[in-house]
């Protein structure tokens, strides 16, 4: 591990660090890259936008190629290690040695063993590489994604859309619509993008969803997510769930981890939680839950559903304790007439210096 490192290349580390927090959690890792010429002068950065667009260093390159940068001799500054495989996307590696960069650094090993051995593809190609500096706060950045990929599970992002006094529903059941058409059409953008979408048999039952993705027109969005339905009662054949693309899963199980365990088997890895309000505590009081969003409307119910049915909290001493997340548009938001809140698990242990990594059988997709 190398530990000298120049003022330039410190401050631009910052900056690609910052520029992360602009892409979106979930199944890849927040990723910022930034390109410095031999003066040191910060001449383009890049940011990774989610699972299939371009990664944080090929969007720098693609940026300096655009504005005609000659980047022979120039140094990379990334916050992760850069890729080595050709996934949705090509391998980064490849495309820093193309560019003419002379000198990469890096801030933690890529932990993803099919993304993982592009320091050592740089190498052989005569680029300088050197790592760990930023790596605490890089670490830091994608904690729960680091976290999911060793225990070979999805990302979890659990979604609420809740009154001000924590109702998911009135008392005579009805719930829609609690969230303000802003709040759905952002809800539908996180649908756009994850793998699968978990509700519990009862939601099924009572509120019949369709669990699809939908532009802002009401159309069906071009990628949609697995329908995963979590309980031990059957689907009725009727259920709007079904669809007509056979993307459902019904997970006969009330254990979270073994659902996590059959979705990840089947390649999903990217999961958002919807409810019902058992679902949301029991994957809270597992300790399963990656990132949070809480679409809160300005409407009182005094009585109704409650978001969570318990957590096994007695004591306040016990409470979870969850901490604003600045990635992707910020901790609070306003949508319309609501607050999206977006929160991940305040950190409780120190980290691992190097995280570790799933075997390629374990791992499919990622960075």
């Amino acid at each position: 591990m190398v530990t000298a490192f120049t003022a330039a290349e410190t401050t631009a580390m910052a900056t690609a660090l910052k520029a992360a927090l602009n892409g979106p959690r979930g199944a890849n890792p927040l990723v910022g890259a930034v390109i410095v010429d031999p003066q040191g002068r910060e001449l383009v950065t890049g940011f990774h936008r989610g699972a299939g667009t371009a990664h944080a260093e090929v969007d720098a390159i693609a940026q300096a190629a655009a504005a005609g940068i000659d980047l022979s001799g120039c140094t990379m500054l990334v916050t992760l290690e850069p890729c080595n495989h050709l996934g949705r996307t090509g391998p980064c590696a490849r495309a820093i040695i193309d560019a003419g960069i002379t000198d990469v650094v890096y801030a933690v090993d890529d932990p993803h063993d099919p993304a993982a051995g592009g320091a050592a593809t740089l190498r052989q190609a005569g680029v300088r590489v050197r790592a760990g500096l930023g790596a605490g706060e890089a670490l830091d950045l994608n904690r729960q994604w680091f976290e999911a990929v060793a225990a070979k599970r999805p990302f979890v992002t659990l979604h609420i859309a809740q009154t001000l006094d924590s109702r998911i529903a009135a008392e005579d059941g009805t719930s829609q619509w609690i969230s303000c058409p802003e709040s759905l059409a952002d809800n539908h953008a996180v649908r756009g993008r994850i793998d699968a979408i978990l509700v519990g048999t009862q939601t099924v039952l009572v509120d019949n969803p369709r669990l699809t993705a939908r532009d802002a027109a009401g159309n069906p969005a071009t990628k949609q997510p697995v329908r995963a339905v979590m309980g031990l009662r059957d689907i009725p054949a009727d259920a709007a769930v079904h669809g007509s693309d056979g993307l459902v899963l019904h997970l006969p199980t009330r254990d979270p981890r073994e659902a996590l365990s059959s979705l990840y088997g089947s390649g999903m890895r990217h999961l958002m939680v919807e409810g019902g309000s058992r679902i949301l505590s029991a994957f809270l009081a597992a300790g399963l839950v990656d990132e949070l969003i809480v679409y809160l409307a300005p409407t009182l119910l005094g009585s109704g559903t409650p978001a969570l049915t318990g957590l096994g909290i007695t004591t306040l001493a016990d409470a979870q304790q969850w901490e604003w997340d600045a990635s992707d548009g910020g901790a609070v938001r306003t949508l319309g007439r609501d607050l999206r809140l977006h929160l991940r698990p305040q950190r409780t242990v120190a980290l691992d210096p190097q995280p570790s990594r799933a075997t390629a059988e374990q791992a499919q997709g990622g960075y």
